[in-house]
């Protein structure tokens, strides 16, 4: 399925808080307190010519998030940035002062952090990140899981010192049972998807994101002329196509949010034309992605900057991960999980539709800009889907490109 965006404010200016919050200021200083992240490097843009070839388009690069700040995920870049930032705001109206990130450690700043507690729902990724951000700044964590979330991911997120709560039925479920229980208490909800009232933390968790897009315009040797990105809620849609679109102007990417069929709140939204709750079906094995509601605020600025919506199949995001794995020609093995790959599944899926491609504009001059949103998060699920474990596709590369 593939739908041109035909929503009336498409291709108008981000809103002014929305342009504030993914523009290039924002961007900078997200970059600036990754600096103090004891684990932080750049995550590698690999390039991908042999599939490029096959596909006929001159190139492929996609951005392998699953290096990310020991979380093998996008989402370490989102929901622990917002832990830091609500803490340093927090301590600077305490203070009465501002209070820079240089100063996370001093004690005066510990101290209010370890009267806070941050929590969210998750289907894995986005608690880890939560979770570690609140152990590094030494307050507590609650991360609220549906059941639906392997006891692989729950127990990743407790290593971090979070305190898990099992939520019964869907991800959107449990983000209900979050806000609630942490309205009662008096908790800070830290979540990647927005609502009517609540827009600013999960536009901190979006502004997390932009880093990807700034390391990789630095390192791409040109702009891309076409960008898929997959979508959940549609964070990370939104904050790619949003950074894109405000550095790049007029020459900005054909930007592709890509659905899973089983679970397509924003296909289903554009298709309306307005924010859709899609019916909880069979789940989907893209878990990431497993959501049924779209945040607000990503709808608004993809209602904007994405020029079309896509879904892929279940098989799809299988095959893809097997292709990433065995790799064509020179091209380097990456490790995908369940949702990692399925915007490469998405252009695939399009490269071979004659009527998708003409639509895009996809053809031998066309660039394409990927990003790799997870490693293998769950790697009994990986070797299970795959055949290989994850250690084992890096060192048969390894041993391939030695011989």
């Amino acid at each position: 399925m593939f739908l041109r965006n035909t929503n009336p404010d498409y291709r108008k200016p981000l809103t002014a808080e929305d342009a504030e919050m993914l523009g290039l200021a924002a961007s900078g200083e997200v970059e600036r307190h990754l600096g103090f992240r004891d684990n932080h490097a750049e995550t590698p843009l690999q390039s991908l010519p042999a599939l490029a070839r096959s596909i006929g388009v001159a190139s492929i690069h996609i951005k392998d998030e699953g290096h990310r700040l020991g979380l093998g995920s996008f989402k370490a870049l989102g929901g622990s940035y917002a832990v830091i930032r609500l803490v340093l705001e927090e301590a600077g109206r305490r203070l009465g002062r501002a209070v820079d990130i240089a100063e996370l450690s001093a004690p005066d700043i510990r101290a209010v952090a370890t009267g806070m507690t941050f929590a969210c729902a998750t289907d894995g990724n986005h608690g880890r990140s939560v979770a570690q951000g609140a152990q590094l700044v030494g307050a507590r964590a609650a991360i609220f899981v549906h059941g639906g979330v392997s006891e692989e991911r729950v127990a990743a997120i407790a290593r971090y010192g979070a305190d898990m709560i099992r939520v019964a039925g869907t991800y959107d479920d449990s983000v209900r049972e979050a806000a609630r229980i942490a309205d009662e208490k008096g908790w800070t909800i830290v979540s990647d998807t927005s609502w009517p009232g609540y827009e600013r933390i999960p536009g901190l968790v979006m502004q997390g994101y932009t880093a990807i897009v700034r390391e990789a315009l630095r390192n791409l040797p040109h702009p891309p002329t076409h960008v898929f990105v997959q979508s959940g809620v549609g964070g990370i849609a939104a904050a790619v196509a949003g950074h894109l679109a405000l550095v790049l102007g007029s020459k900005r990417p054909v930007f592709t949010v890509v659905d899973p069929a089983r679970s397509a709140c924003i296909v289903e939204t554009a298709r309306a034309g307005h924010p859709v709750k899609v019916p909880h079906g069979e789940p989907t094995v893209m878990a990431m992605l497993e959501c049924y509601e779209p945040s607000l605020v990503a709808w608004r600025i993809l209602a904007r900057v994405a020029d079309g919506f896509m879904t892929v199949d279940e098989d799809d995001a299988i095959n893809v991960m097997r292709r990433l794995a065995n790799p064509l020609g020179n091209d380097p093995a990456i490790v995908a999980g369940e949702s990692g790959g399925v915007g490469l599944a998405g252009l695939l899926k399009a490269a071979s539709d004659p009527a998708c491609k003409m639509k895009l504009g996809l053809n031998g001059t066309s660039s394409i800009f990927l990003i790799n949103t997870e490693g293998a998060t769950d790697p009994v699920k990986y070797q299970a889907l795959v055949g290989r474990s994850p250690a084992d596709v890096l060192a048969r590369k390894r041993e391939e490109a030695s011989a």
